[in-house]
């Protein structure tokens, strides 16, 4: 049922790619099968008459998850402007509500406080740390006379926020403990991560993994593992591929010894003594598989439909090419976790496949118009050559730059007689420009500076691994926008740019 998709999970590139076209035709168990098609049923026979959409989203390292559902609801229930989405444009959408979610057992997405922190405390919400669910349902008017005759005319869309940490797990259920160590400790001596990852790697080979276990040496080197991994993903550097994604967000799993394990660098051919260190971090290696990740494959990436991944693109364009190479790695994992492609009636009772999937690169507010569409050139580029290291078509998968809201305006100020382009708004409270130093408060205008109008020469400049030919991005972070209120006191919906395509790519076929 589901040993296609599985087959290309952890494909990327190089030895890891060629490996991975030759293991074992199965990596789930026939229970893990038969489960997953025990949930399918037990789904559609509960909505046969109205099946809602199931629609994921994700997004590596700070791209704007929570900003994207919270904005995405506020605009459908507020009446936002939406010319690209046709339901809403038409008029066949007559009324839009929350509706409690059909998983008890999965938190709520908390839309109201995250919008009460963007509309009226003019913050940015939490990032995502775990799963939450959202419903939203729609009434309308079908656009085909002989679909209002049997279809109700609503559809219910349950939203599935889950962290990008946890998709980059993925890939992990196609290897085994040697080859996730030859694969991270492989990344790790590369570029600007061979110095973020030498305590680690010094403390590893001072260590004889095939002496006896020994706790306090796990502990050690899972914790130097995970430093490692923080310092790979914080600002400055802002690197993508960071599995196993529960180091960096452990919750109650914080301790345990599924996540109390680290990969081991050169490692001999021969089978692991029993009892020895290295035994113990094969066994705790394939427990985090069997406690974390599947799991979460089985009980919800296995449900889904449609799926959004969110980049911050622009923040690995102003960190140089190694940035943006790591980021190209981690779609190329993310996306190999895909299996586009449209369910009959019959298999769809069994299982899914996820028929839609949107690359979105965020943030586009921070450039001028101009280089809007430059931008989801470079991500449409980055898409394509992730698609093309893993060995799979781009049917069914689709790229856009968009801002889920929109934090600036733009205009044009006069400099030495010339006129430059330039955006307008509040920076964060603490951001410096030039030396300057704002107060969370006080407006001003930057120029962002210009992505390049062919993205042939971004990507030439990207592998001479040249920063001197890459753009000069000016990236600020930005207070999210006043929102205004109506003459009644009603307060308008966020602004946003190309949040209506992404609905339409996402959605707005089952609204036809």
């Amino acid at each position: 049922m589901l040993q296609p998709l599985l087959r290309v999970i952890g494909a990327t590139n190089g030895t890891r790619h060629r490996e991975s076209r030759n293991l074992p035709p199965s990596l789930t168990s026939f229970t893990d099968d038969a489960l997953i098609a025990f949930d399918n049923l037990t789904d559609r026979a509960a909505n046969l008459v109205n099946p809602p959409i199931r629609l994921g989203v994700t997004g590596l390292s700070r791209s704007g998850k929570t900003v994207f559902i919270s904005s995405l609801v506020h605009n459908l229930l507020h009446g936002g402007r939406l010319p690209l989405f046709e339901p809403v444009q038409s008029g066949r959408v007559s009324a839009v509500r929350l509706e409690q979610q059909p998983d008890d057992a999965i938190p709520r997405f908390q839309y109201e406080d995250h919008v009460k922190a963007l509309v009226k405390e003019r913050l940015w919400p939490d990032s995502t740390r775990a799963i939450s669910e959202l419903r939203i349902t729609l009434d309308y008017r079908s656009a085909s006379g002989w679909n209002r005759m049997f279809s109700p005319g609503r559809l219910s869309i349950d939203i599935v926020d889950y962290p990008g940490e946890w998709l980059l797990d993925l890939p992990l259920l196609a290897q085994d403990f040697r080859s996730f160590s030859d694969n991270t400790v492989t990344l790790a001596r590369s570029g600007i991560r061979a110095e973020l990852s030498r305590p680690w790697l010094e403390l590893a080979s001072g260590i004889d993994m095939d002496a006896p276990a020994d706790e306090m040496a796990a502990r050690q080197l899972a914790s130097a593992f995970a430093e490692y991994l923080r310092a790979c993903k914080a600002d400055e550097r802002s690197l993508s591929t960071l599995p196993p994604g529960r180091f960096l967000m452990p919750g109650d799993l914080d301790g345990s010894p599924a996540l109390t394990f680290a990969p081991l660098p050169d490692m001999p051919d021969t089978k692991a003594p029993r009892g020895s260190l290295r035994a113990m971090m094969e066994r705790r290696y394939e427990a985090y598989k069997t406690v974390v990740v599947k799991p979460f494959f089985r009980e919800h990436f296995a449900r889904l439909d449609r799926q959004i991944v969110l980049v911050d693109a622009l923040q690995a364009i102003n960190r140089g090419p190694e940035a943006v190479l790591d980021l190209q790695r981690a779609l190329a994992d993310v996306l190999a976790c895909f299996r586009p492609g449209h369910n009959s009636f019959f298999s769809a009772l069994y299982t899914r496949r996820i028929d839609r999937v949107l690359v979105a690169a965020t943030k586009a507010d921070h450039l001028h118009h101009e280089s809007h569409d430059r931008l989801e050139a470079i991500t449409r580029r980055l898409v394509d050559r992730a698609i093309r290291g893993i060995g799979m078509s781009g049917a069914g998968i689709d790229t856009l730059a968009l801002a889920s809201v929109r934090a600036t305006r733009e205009a044009t100020v006069n400099r030495d007689g010339h006129t430059l382009p330039v955006i307008v708004g509040t920076p964060m409270a603490g951001e410096t420009i030039n030396g300057e130093q704002f107060d969370g408060k006080r407006k001003t205008a930057i120029f962002p500076g210009d992505l390049p109008e062919n993205p042939d020469s971004f990507f030439q400049a990207l592998e001479s691994d040249s920063e001197h030919h890459l753009p000069d991005l000016n990236v600020v972070r930005f207070r999210p926008p006043a929102v205004e209120e109506s003459g009644a006191g009603i307060k308008l919906s966020v602004p946003h740019i190309r949040l209506d395509r992404a609905l339409q790519f996402l959605f707005g076929d089952r609204l036809a």
